[in-house]
């Protein structure tokens, strides 16, 4: 039985040894150490030896059927291996090709300067305040020291709803809101960010629909000195510290005294050029201190509080800083347009 045992150890490592496949290898294992096979039948076989020979074949033939286990697991480590590699050999990937792009989205550029301009007012402590684009014409107008048949409605040509409901036409209405809800009592200081829409011709630097961010402060003692320190910070804040601005007189029917703003050429440095029409300057927003009859419209009382307004077009700001030529670009939704400004 020893010499059986023996040859079968030294058949079952040639097998072992010989298979290339982990199918063949279990194949074996099944030939080998099954239920049917020769060492289960061996072991079998042991009640027919004296009763003092079983404990001492038995551990023989245990000591074999642990060889031939331990082979096989060997041997099973050696064609996982090899069938691993051989898998990934089959399936290179040749990184010298180019990916597949992703196409990754990113915020649109009147989105950004909306957010980069409340980002520097709310630092300043500013509140940002919104409203209804479906405006009342009281609201609208009326409120603004701008009454029915005011000749300065027609620098305002509005899309009316119907006789008193139009959408707005700046976002003035929201500062008129701000201040009802405060009944009279300051301060008071806000942007109102939002779009607006007026009846114009689309052109290169116009459109019917733009957007506006305004801001007004109102308590007590606040002067023109504020309004013009304010609006230097903000101007050297996004074009820059070298930037420059300067004052003019204006009229504004919901402000008294108003004024224009003009920023120094961020092309020319003031020196003149095509874009600032050979001034070295280029207006950017009007501005002006809030007339006393809005105030009292509102309920403040004007020989108490003064206040300061101003307002600018977002589009107006974007193309300057952006060096953007054509207004339609921020509506057409032409990504080409688009992925010029996208930030990675």
């Amino acid at each position: 039985m020893k010499e059986k045992l023996e040859t079968l150890k030294t058949e079952a490592v040639a097998q072992i040894t010989a298979t290339e496949t982990l199918k063949e290898l279990n194949d074996v294992r099944v030939a080998y150490l099954g239920k049917k096979g020769p060492i289960t039948e061996i072991m079998q076989g042991m009640k027919n030896l004296p009763a003092e020979e079983r404990p001492q074949f038995g551990a023989i033939v245990n000591v074999v059927k642990n060889e031939i286990a331990q082979l096989i697991e060997e041997r099973q480590v050696v064609l996982e291996e090899k069938e691993v590699n051989e898998k990934l050999s089959k399936e290179q990937i040749d990184i010298t090709l180019p990916g597949a792009p992703i196409k990754i989205g990113s915020r649109h550029l009147l989105t950004k300067t909306v957010e980069d301009i409340e980002d520097l007012f709310i630092s300043l402590g500013y509140s940002v305040a919104e409203g209804p684009e479906v405006e009342s014409d009281h609201h609208n107008f009326e409120m603004l020291n701008l009454p029915k048949g005011h000749p300065a409605r027609d620098m305002q040509d509005s899309f009316y709803i119907n006789e008193d409901t139009l959408l707005r036409t700046h976002t003035s209405p929201v500062q008129v809101r701000t201040l009802l809800k405060h009944g009279g009592q300051g301060p008071v200081k806000i942007i109102c960010p939002g779009k607006v829409f007026r009846r114009d011709d689309d052109d290169a630097t116009h459109s019917h629909q733009f957007m506006q961010v305004e801001g007004l402060v109102v308590d007590e003692n606040v002067s023109m000195a504020d309004l013009k320190g304010t609006l230097e910070l903000f101007v050297k804040k996004t074009f820059g510290e070298s930037r420059e601005i300067r004052l003019r007189p204006s009229f504004f029917p919901f402000t008294e005294p108003s004024v224009e703003v003009d920023l120094s050429c961020i092309f020319c440095s003031g020196k003149g050029c095509g874009t600032c029409k050979q001034t070295g300057w280029i207006e950017i927003l009007g501005a002006g201190m809030v007339h006393p009859n809005v105030l009292e419209m509102a309920g403040f009382d004007s020989k108490k509080y003064t206040g300061f307004a101003f307002g600018m077009g977002v589009e107006r700001i974007a193309m300057l800083k952006y060096g953007v030529t054509d207004i339609r670009g921020f509506y057409t939704n032409d990504v080409r347009f688009l992925n010029q400004f996208k930030r990675n």
